[in-house]
């Protein structure tokens, strides 16, 4: 048993190193300064345990293993990008990235070796390796229970695993270095977490609204008739995405315009920019004999190729530049606003096992399975560099991630296509400083287009992506005034979702947050004891009447005052649990009590959607698309319910760094009810009114907001 030194690396955060240190981790690797001002205003509480509680034992093949403690009822949440379930107590986690995570392993697009207890305490561990977690699903001999020791074939009490005292880390063989989040709640472990790999990330206005991406082999006249024609229907829209069809050569790729489908690339950037399009790149790390690239890279890549292109060392400062040379001349400086950083993942594991494997060899001494952990964060942090050169924010898409992402203006997506998944990873997601896009492909009915339109609106990126099949808002014509009225409803809440991200800037308070984040782990027990009176058999285990446990992992907060409750195709109706207080229903005005679960009905027209009493939500027109530097739009206040509130508004050009530098302000709405019932509202801040609006108004929306007559 090795004894461990821990010291305070931050306010409320503690390391230790266990074996060497490894020359690159995903700390190192983004190299994010923590945010120590917000570190020291956070209430100090130790972890809910002693130090000399964890420990490092010796396991078998000569492994180490870390070994904290875990109380009976504990939950652990985290582990990066989870599709499968919410609660992780009680599973092993083998944290691998995967293109393809169809099991319930651990193994996904972004597995962050970090997960968070309902304690109040987070644990981290910094490594470029696969990490395998056991989170209370290995019992030692001498802890086993006899009371758990139970006949399947007679006893309903019977359980796959029975509970364990400890969870077991198997660490690298070469070590790694530890670090223990404090809280004193789940909330404030996670925010801490957030703050010491840099804060939360601030994206562009634009990047908050409708993004579309146009077919694969769509051309510039193409992509700006498809653009055109959202305005033309009245649809808005910021971002047009370009496929792999704009490069000369994509698997593997060029980086290099097609002359042939885009013969003036400037001009049609200039254009899409002229008419409010952002213009979004697709990309792939494999480089192609083809691009101009291949040569220099070549002595600078791994012995592996993907698809017969290069795989380049980018942790390699010479490779970076050349990569960085390229793009910056081809597509920063001609306008181009972001990437889709595609297949930075792979999986040797599937029936479609293309990535290099894991015992290559890159020139920097990286293997392949170090180069596959932290590719996904290299070239997060290679584009965002690029822009930040440049005093611009970018914001874009990444199909790999891992620890230290918080900063990295990049949005998670996969290809796999359930809906209650795309939910269930939303809610995961905010536990380990990563974001998600439910994002829109295709559907069975316009019923599923609607609900899986609804659900993207209200989500860290809104988009349609119609590379493979071409489809459109309108491709359901009934259903063309709801996906259009929920559209404009996102870009009317974009002060309400710019402020949100603002403060997981400043606080590391996620924008998009499960229910641990706000309810209870008390509360959290009564409500799940509640729901398993109609849990269902799992069929994967059916005959022994195994049960699944049912978990509050469909229902997410956005901000401090909305709470959204996506339904499916199929479904009419649900539960939601409320948090405790007074809520109303966003578009109904109906009151709930809060506190417990309710039932709500809602027609296809309709998303779940409630609201604190007394909330005051800050909105705006449904513009086209976001504001511009300079560009100004009226600023309203939307008061609900019947008692006084308050709420915070930031803003700042929208599109530069220069938030960064104190160019940026935050104001205070303040709705007050007078003995005779009369409602006012007073903002105050570093001056009247914030830049991106001309005027403010006030309603108070007792009925719930009418969004039928905006």
């Amino acid at each position: 048993m090795t004894t461990l030194t821990w010291t305070e690396a931050a306010p409320g955060v503690w390391r230790t190193r266990i074996g060497d240190s490894q020359a690159l981790s995903p700390l190192a690797l983004v190299g994010a300064v923590p945010r120590m001002k917000a570190l020291e205003r956070m209430a100090q509480a130790a972890p809910p345990f002693q130090w000399n509680d964890i420990r490092v034992e010796a396991a078998g093949g000569g492994r180490r293993l870390l070994v904290l403690p875990l109380t009976a009822d504990e939950k652990l949440h985290g582990t990066g990008l989870q599709f499968m379930r919410m609660n992780q107590r009680g599973r092993t986690r083998y944290l691998r990235v995967n293109s393809d995570p169809k099991q319930d392993t651990g193994e996904t697009h972004a597995p962050v070796p970090f997960y968070v207890s309902d304690r109040g305490y987070g644990v981290l561990i910094d490594s470029a390796r696969a990490i395998t977690m056991h989170l209370g699903s290995a019992v030692r001999l001498d802890e086993t229970c006899q009371a758990d020791v139970r006949d399947r074939n007679r006893d309903a009490g019977w359980k796959a695993t029975p509970p364990s005292s400890r969870a077991e880390i198997r660490l690298p063989e070469e070590g790694a270095d530890v670090y223990v989040f404090s809280g004193p709640a789940l909330a404030d472990a996670v925010s801490r977490y957030n703050l010491f790999c840099g804060g939360g990330v601030l994206p562009p206005k634009w990047g908050l609204g409708f993004w579309h991406r146009v077919p694969a082999l769509f051309s510039a006249e193409e992509a700006m008739a498809e653009a055109l024609e959202f305005r033309h229907r009245d649809y808005p829209c910021d971002v047009i995405g370009l496929e792999p069809g704009w490069h000369t050569r994509s698997y593997p790729a060029t980086y290099e315009w097609d002359r042939e489908r885009f013969p003036d690339p400037e001009g049609f950037v200039r254009g899409m920019l002229d008419n409010g399009f952002r213009v979004n790149l697709w990309e792939h790390p494999y480089v192609s004999p083809e691009s101009g690239l291949y040569g220099p890279l070549k002595p600078l890549s791994g012995d592996y190729s993907v698809w017969g292109g290069l795989v380049p060392d980018y942790s390699l400062p010479e490779a970076r530049e050349l990569y960085a040379k390229q793009h910056k001349e081809k597509h920063i400086d001609i306008g181009i606003s972001g990437y889709k950083l595609d297949e930075c993942d792979g999986s040797e594991l599937t029936n479609n096992a293309w990535i290099f494997p894991e015992h290559a060899s890159f020139p920097s001494g990286l293997d392949g399975e170090q180069m596959r952990q932290l590719y996904g964060l290299m070239f997060q942090k290679m584009t965002n560099d690029l822009y930040r050169a440049d005093n611009r924010r970018t914001y874009g898409l990444v199909r790999a991630s891992n620890a230290a992402a918080s900063s990295l203006p990049y949005v998670l997506y996969s290809d796999l296509y359930e809906h209650k998944h795309f939910i269930r990873a939303l809610c995961n997601s905010s536990f380990s400083g990563l974001l998600w896009s439910p994002e829109v492909r295709r559907a069975r009915s316009a019923e599923d287009w609607i609900r899986r339109m609804q659900t993207v609106c209200f989500s860290p990126l809104a988009m349609l992506n119609a590379w493979g099949d071409g489809t459109k808002p309108w491709s359901f014509p009934e259903a063309e005034p709801v996906i259009r009225r929920y559209i404009k409803l996102r870009m009317r809440l974009l002060p309400y979702l710019y402020t949100a991200f603002a403060r997981y800037k400043e606080t590391g308070l996620p924008p998009f947050r499960a229910m641990p984040f706000v309810v209870s782990p008390e509360e959290l027990v009564r409500a799940e004891e509640r729901r398993s009176a109609e849990m269902t058999l799992n069929t994967t285990d059916g005959a022994y009447g195994k049960r699944s446990i049912p978990q509050w992992d469909d229902q997410f907060m956005i901000g401090d005052q909305l709470l959204v409750a996506p339904l499916v195709e199929g479904e009419e109706e649900r539960e939601v649990l409320l948090p405790a207080g007074s809520w109303i229903g966003f578009e109904t005005g109906e009151r709930y009590e809060g506190g417990g679960i309710i039932r709500v009905r809602a027609g296809i027209e309709t998303i779940p959607v409630f609201v604190r009493d007394g909330a005051v939500i800050p909105m705006t027109a449904a513009l086209p698309h976001a504001l511009r530097p300079g560009e100004q739009a009226p600023l309203e206040f939307v008061h609900f319910g019947a008692a006084a509130g308050e709420c915070e508004l930031y803003d700042d050009d929208g599109v530069t760094l220069d938030h960064e530098h104190g160019a940026c302000g935050w104001w205070k709405a303040v709705v007050t009810k007078s003995e005779d019932g009369i409602y006012k509202g007073e903002l105050s801040g570093p001056a009247a009114l914030p830049a991106s609006y001309g005027s403010v108004s006030w309603s108070f929306a007792r009925m719930g907001l009418d969004l039928h007559g905006k």
